[in-house]
């Protein structure tokens, strides 16, 4: 799974979170906003920031 933060624009590690699905919360491990998954597209994951976190 890739994941792009749109906050920081690192990739984000979905390792911890096996079972992504839209819906989904993850927090990116670069700068530590929370983001919920709004669609996936193939290996490609989109996101949205739902909380600007630390």
């Amino acid at each position: 799974m890739k994941l792009i933060c749109p906050e920081c624009k690192n990739a984000v590690d979905c390792t911890p979170y096996p079972t992504i699905a839209a819906g989904s919360v993850v927090e990116c491990n670069w700068c530590g906003v929370t983001l919920q998954v709004s669609a996936l597209n193939g290996d490609e994951v989109s996101a949205e920031i739902i909380d600007e976190g630390k």
